[in-house]
């Protein structure tokens, strides 16, 4: 049987502290990758220890640093961190990011700035920091988008723009830092996170409107991070050596329909 195998690879993973990132963290470790995380969360919190836990399940090690990822410097001295820690990066994946749903009338100068800071131009910055030692090792870069790259609905911006200005990101690194480094990005749809939680708890009945999502999708479930980690851990692989440039939607079938039902 084929496995994936990036056995003893150093795994980059921005926003491991929950949803997506833990998630992703966890498979990189399953398949084989020691894993350097970071978060906006301190250290001694109780979700960093449960990143490390995951990785350390699999016998690999853990590193971890709280970074404020809108700073080009704290970004830059992670990547320095990691690479005191491991020698070497091969795989990285810009994960961490906001939701910001202001609405394009009512969103604040300011809270578009942040938006474009956390969701845009830190995912650049780390690229830019990361891109000798991937150069070094052939290495992946992986961004993180959304669904809402393809297809989003009112009250999303500056989110959704952020999120379709990735994949441009995705294209323009791709183009430019070929063949040593592949670029390539995930566009994950309703994913079980706490995030997506907090939106269905927005409504008058969550339970209600957690099915009528589901129902929305072909594949009758909602995305897990696991599946969006194994997506990562496959991309990451020589399986996927033909792959960059492209943004991968996983998203259950829910862009397929022509409007809801």
């Amino acid at each position: 049987m084929l496995e994936i195998n990036l056995e003893n690879k150093i795994a980059l993973v921005t926003g491991v502290t929950s949803g997506i990132g833990a998630g992703i963290a966890k498979i990189l470790a399953k398949a084989g990758c020691h894993v350097a995380g970071c978060g906006k969360t301190e250290e001694n919190n109780a979700t960093v220890k449960a990143f490390i836990l995951s990785v350390q399940e699999y016998k690999k090690t853990a590193f971890y640093k709280s970074v404020d990822i809108t700073s080009e410097e704290k970004i830059d001295l992670f990547v320095k961190d990691v690479v005191r820690e491991f020698g070497r990066i091969d795989i990285v994946v810009s994960n961490a990011g906001v939701n910001v749903f202001k609405g394009a009338e009512t969103c604040s100068e300011e809270d578009w700035l942040y938006n474009l800071n956390v969701n845009l131009a830190s995912h650049w910055h780390l690229a830019k920091s990361c891109k000798l030692w991937l150069e070094k090792n052939q290495g992946v870069f992986q961004i993180m988008t959304s669904n809402h790259a393809y297809s989003s609905i009112p009250g999303c911006f500056p989110y959704n723009v952020t999120k379709t200005a990735l994949t441009g990101l995705v294209r323009a690194l791709a183009i430019e830092w070929g063949p040593k480094i592949r670029v390539v990005g995930i566009a994950p749809g309703f994913v079980e996170t706490p995030g997506n939680d907090k939106w269905f708890e927005s409504f008058s009945d969550a339970t209600v409107e957690r099915q009528r999502t589901i129902d929305l999708h072909p594949a009758g479930k909602l995305g897990t991070v696991e599946e969006i980690g194994c997506w990562s851990a496959f991309l990451a692989s020589d399986f996927a050596s033909f792959a960059t440039g492209t943004t991968y939607l996983i998203d259950g079938g829910r862009s397929a329909l022509m409007q809801d039902i």
